[in-house]
């Protein structure tokens, strides 16, 4: 079996772990493989001069992209904050129309979804990124399909990842699928990190947009439906605390915040269940009452359907031990 070539394109701004975090991954793997099997891997970017990392850390590129005129087994682009927002970089779209595309598989870590689609390589494709930045990718790139709860996408040859340390995971189903399950558990080990992750990225992320001006009708409810999250919340209440009619209320939830009066009530009720399970060994029958839910069936309902994980097992993952 030949040795995989892996590139990896960085850039300046680009997020370190989004770097690090793969290539410690297909590193340690390194370690179990017998030589002529091995990783190889290089960066590559529009240059060879220093690069300065999200976080302050001096990266250099192996290779330029005018150098890096070949075929790679495995392209992915690592993310950067500032990518979403960033003005297209003509010279990697070229680059990634050439030869991402003539890889075995490419794709992208956290926000280099972006980079993938400002080079027209996502459209038709199921992809994730950031859930941050998921609703961006979704309206710029309205053609893609995007999951915002996948810790990574696989879509044919195309790849994609969550947020940051989903690199990681990403990296680590590579390596399952090139070498086997049991490969992949032994760089997790290595790396002590979890082969594989529970749920998708909701349950890494806050459920609830922030609170808007708490004097505006969609203010008001969300402030009153956090205080007293035990009350049921009928969309007509939610009109009544809010002072405009039902039809405004569940306008003004779509077109503000892009959810349903509904998957706010149900997510501030999550997120309330969330923290008690981290932080207290109340039963489950009491957290679900004490968040507003009519039964812990209902409340298990809602963490499988949003966040692919039982109460138990989120508690289980996350509870915080003292």
């Amino acid at each position: 079996m030949a040795k995989r070539e892996i590139a990896l394109v960085i850039f300046d701004g680009v997020q370190a772990l989004d770097v690090a975090g793969p290539l410690d991954v297909f590193t340690a793997a390194n370690g179990f493989l017998p030589q002529e099997e091995h990783y190889h891997c290089v960066l590559v970017a529009g240059s060879t001069k220093r690069l300065r990392s999200s976080n302050g850390m001096w990266m250099v590129a192996d290779l330029t992209f005018d150098q890096a005129d070949r075929a790679f087994h495995t392209v992915l682009v690592a993310g950067g904050p500032h990518l979403p927002e960033s003005a297209p970089n003509e010279a990697m779209s070229v680059w990634l129309r050439q030869w991402g595309i003539a890889a075995q598989r490419y794709g992208s870590i956290c926000t280099g979804a972006f980079a993938l689609g400002h080079a027209g390589l996502l459209d038709g494709r199921t992809v994730t990124t950031h859930w941050f930045c998921s609703q961006r990718l979704a309206a710029q790139f309205p053609a893609a399909r995007v999951e915002h709860n996948r810790i990574y996408a696989r879509d044919d040859r195309l790849v994609t990842s969550a947020g940051v340390t989903a690199g990681i995971d990403l990296s680590l189903a590579l390596v399952g699928e090139d070498h086997g399950p049991a490969l992949s558990l032994a760089c997790a080990k290595a790396l002590v990190v979890v082969a594989q992750r529970q749920g998708g990225q909701s349950q890494f992320s806050p459920l609830l947009t922030s609170v808007r001006d708490a004097e505006t009708p969609l203010g008001k409810v969300q402030t009153y439906v956090m205080d007293h999250i035990r009350e049921a919340f009928p969309v007509e209440r939610l009109a009544e605390i809010g002072g405009i009619s039902a039809r405004s209320i569940a306008r003004l939830f779509v077109s503000e915040l892009g959810i349903t009066p509904h998957e706010f009530v149900e997510g501030v009720r999550l997120d309330q269940a969330r923290n008690l399970l981290e932080s207290t060994e109340m039963a489950l029958k009491a957290v679900a009452f004490d968040c507003g839910f009519t039964s812990p069936d209902q409340m298990r309902s809602a963490f499988q359907r949003r966040l692919d994980v039982t109460p138990q097992q989120y508690r289980g993952s996350f509870r915080t031990r003292h």
